[in-house]
Formats: C-alpha cells, structure tokens, sequence
C-alpha cells in the first residue's frame, strides 16, 4: 500500500526509464486524428484539384480517402502490435533491419514536413494577400511567405509546449472554417444559384484522357488526406491502444472524408471551374460567391491562415526533431545535434530544416505561373506515398513475428492492394505527376545521402582514431610496466 500523501511512482519502460505518461482517451485521441489530417490540403488544394477533373473534384478525394483507409489498415495492425512512438521507420526497420533503408524512410518523413510546411506558408501567405486586399503580385506572396516561414523559425527556435488543450481548439476552428463554406455554399445552393451540371462534368487536359487526369488529381489531393499516419506516435500516451486506436482511426478519417467530398462538392456548384482552378484561395473564393455580402466571407481567409499557420509549425517541428534525432543517433552529422543552451531546443536543426525550406520556397516561386502549393503539396503527397508503399510491404514481411497481446489485423488482400495503389500513385507513368516532383524529392533525398555519408566516413575515421589512440595508450603502459 502507498502511504498517505506519498505519490506513485511512474511506470518504467523496458529500459527503466520513466515510460509516457498514457493520458489520450478516444476523445482526445479522435480530435488529435481529425486536427491533423484538416489543414493546407483542402484549404489551399481544392481548385487545383478541379483544375484536372472539372467539377468532378469530389471524385479524387473519395479515391484518396479509399486508399488513405486501407493504408490506415496496414498501421493500425503494426501500431496495435508494437504500440511504440516511432512509426514507419520502426516498422520497416523490424521488417528488413536494413540500417540505410530505416534511415531514408526516416529522411523521407522528415522531408515531407518540410514540403508540407512550405506549402502551408506560401497558403498562408496568398491567404494574407486575400485577407487584407493587398495588391503586390508574385514578389509580396513570396515575401510574406519567406516572412512567415522566418516567424515560425523564431517560435521553434523558442520552444513551443504543444499540449491537447491547445489542439482540440485549434481543431476547432481549422472545422468551423470548413463547416462555414458548407453550409453558406449549402444556402446559396439552396436559393437555386447554383449550377449541379458542374459537378458531374469531367473537363481534362488535352493532353491527358479521363484516367490518367483522374490519377494526377488523386495523386494532390492525397495531400489533404495525410496526417492520420502521425497519430501512431501517440501510441505510448493513448490508454489501451490496441482497442482504441482502430475505433478512433476510422471515425477520423470517416469524418474528415465525409467533409472534403461535401466542400469539394459544394466547391465546384458555387463556382466554375477555370475560377477555381486559378484562385490560390479557393474556399475564400466560394465563400465570397455564395454571400459576397455576409461579414464571414472576410473572415475566412484569417481562418484558413490559422489553419495552415498551425500546419507549418507542427511539421517543422516534428522535421526538426527527427533530424536532431537522427542526428543524436549517429546517422547524422553530430552538428545537427547542437542544443541550445538556455531554450534547449535542437537550433541546428531548426535552422538547417529552415534554409531548406527558404530554399523549396523561393525556387518553386521563380516561375510566375507554378502552381506553388500544388507542387509542394504533390511532392509530400509523393514521399509519404513511397513511405506508405513500405509499411504496407512491412506488414506481410511481419506476419511471422508472432506476439501475445491482441491486435488488429488488415487481412491478407488489404496490404497487397494498398502497396499496388501507393506505388500506383508514385510512379512517373501512371501518377500523371508533373516532373518537378521528383526533381525536388529527389534534390532532398540526395541531401540526406550526403549527410549520412559524411556521418558514416566522420565516424569510421573517429573509431579508428579512437582505435589508434587505444592501442598507443596499451602500448605506453605495456612500456612502462615492462622489467
């Protein structure tokens, strides 16, 4: 028995370390789902996705849903089963113990927040254009974006305390933002102006037939769907997770699917096509259609920059970390592993994760007539897809490690079918993805290659300096002992 007013002492890990503290009920853990998958994607991205079905936007979004719920499957089987917070590197690492394969999973994901965050500035900063009715073209948008990214830089840099509080009211109102466009659309609908013909018509590119444009269209929007694959790491702070995670999973995504298919949906009724397509704020868009006298239609675009702002800080921190991470491992360069002394947060990091964000940013904005949120948005959507192709493919590999406990199983077809779909969606020919992409995806992989090289030579000459410096040290003794 523990004596009055004595605490209980935390429960230890394997290792006898303090273990998380498991605090996320299915509430907290649902809205933490749903907070994370609402963001740039469906703020930023709808018209650029009606761009290449026509009004049938609703269609990739429903296929991206499909294929993000099978890949759910494939985590939730290996989340339930090695309920650690590591996710795909961890999974693919029990798979194959292919140290270099673990680490280019691990870059890849860390590559992503990157791509994602810098998306969400440019987002942010055509949202802040809109907002305010600033006139400066191209060079202000890429300003303020620049700006932008430099603010979440110092917030990093000072240390932000994430607690669930903050996301279920940041959840909040990234839903209200979504929910506003739906039901203003749904009156304006309602009233007999709006034109349905549109969302039933596939309008594509000359040089592309309907399942081809339908492929490069469910390629982008995937980028709104991704997020959920962030909630495994939650798994050591979730209370029985084997039971609650498949539960809250589905309903997550079941919401946040029900919801794009509704705004996209509502999207192309409001508004035509070619508007859409060419508007960098296209929900503002539709809201300042449907009631271009209604006071919420100057407010949505302050919405859609909160929800996209909070987007990019999430992922460079989390980008930031899984370098350190890596970094304190010794995959890694050690530089990238300098803490701040007084904030202790990984400035090293931070910093390198934001000159290369600067960097995605101003170079994909050198061309006046890039789609800039959709290339940045296609590249995430392209790494994650590659790294989702591999969980999958972890998930057969593991079937023969056998464990005690209970857990969920994705069958035999799922895996198979959703590596197929990922892949499909990945590669050059039947993705219809623009090749920039890969140009950028690639660009960023290379630079992981790179550091790791030099950790990897950095470190065999240290253990050979260390060997060298041992041996002479054995030698000396051996020399002064020696009669």
């Amino acid at each position: 028995m523990t004596s009055t007013g004595q605490k209980d002492s935390p429960a230890m890990d394997a290792d006898g370390e303090p273990a998380l503290k498991r605090v996320m009920g299915p509430g907290l853990l649902l809205l933490f789902i749903v907070g994370d998958i609402l963001g740039t994607g469906i703020y930023a991205l709808t018209g650029q996705v009606a761009g290449e079905v026509g009004g049938a936007a609703w269609l990739p979004f429903v296929i991206a849903f499909t294929v993000a719920l099978i890949t759910a499957c494939s985590y939730l089987e290996l989340v339930t089963k090695y309920p650690e917070a590591a996710g795909a590197a961890l999974y693919v690492h029990k798979a194959f113990r292919k140290h270099f394969l673990t680490f280019l999973v691990c870059f890849a994901v860390m590559c992503s927040g990157i791509t994602s965050a810098s998306a969400a500035s440019r987002a942010f900063a055509a949202n802040l254009v809109t907002g305010f009715g600033l006139d400066g073209g191209d060079g202000l948008i890429l300003a303020i974006a620049l700006g932008f990214m430099g603010l979440v830089l110092l917030v990093n840099l000072r240390g932000v305390s994430e607690s669930l509080k903050v996301n279920v009211f940041l959840t909040a109102v990234e839903l209200s933002g979504l929910l506003l466009v739906v039901l203003i659309s749904g009156w304006f609908i309602a009233g007999g102006n709006a034109d349905f013909s549109r969302v039933v018509a596939f309008e594509t590119a000359s040089d592309k037939n309907v399942f081809l444009a339908v492929s490069t269209a469910t390629s982008l929007a995937f980028f709104a769907m991704v997020g959920f694959e962030d909630s495994v790491n939650m798994a050591e702070e979730t209370r029985e997770p084997s039971r609650i995670f498949p539960r809250m999973m589905f309903t997550g995504l079941g919401i946040t699917g029900l919801i794009y298919v509704l705004v996209s949906v509502c999207a192309v009724a409001v508004v035509p096509v070619g508007r859409l397509a060419d508007s960098e704020t296209p929900l503002a868009t539709v809201v300042q259609t449907a009631a271009p006298d209604f006071p919420i239609s100057d407010l949505l675009p302050f919405i859609s920059m909160f929800a996209v702002a909070n987007s990019a800080l999430i992922n460079m921190m989390m980008a930031s970390r899984l370098l350190y991470g890596m970094s304190r491992k010794g995959v890694l360069p050690p530089f990238l592993a300098k803490v701040h002394a007084v904030r202790r947060t990984p400035q090293a990091a931070i910093l390198f994760t934001t000159v290369i964000a600067f960097g995605l940013i101003t170079f994909v904005s050198l061309n006046p007539d890039s789609p800039v949120v959709a290339l940045l948005g296609g590249t995430t959507s392209l790494l994650l897809l590659t790294v989702f192709a591999g969980v999958h493919v972890a998930v057969l590999v593991l079937r023969k490690d056998t464990v005690e406990t209970p857990h969920f199983r994705a069958g035999r077809v799922l895996p198979v079918v959703g590596a197929v779909a990922c892949l499909y969606l990945v590669l050059p020919w039947s993705s219809g993805r623009p090749g920039d992409e890969y140009r950028i995806a690639g660009v960023l992989l290379l630079i992981g290659v790179a550091l790791w090289a030099v950790a990897w030579f950095t470190r065999d000459r240290t253990s050979a300096s260390a060997s060298v410096a041992a041996t002479a040290a054995t030698d000396d003794t051996e020399h002064e002992t020696r009669p």
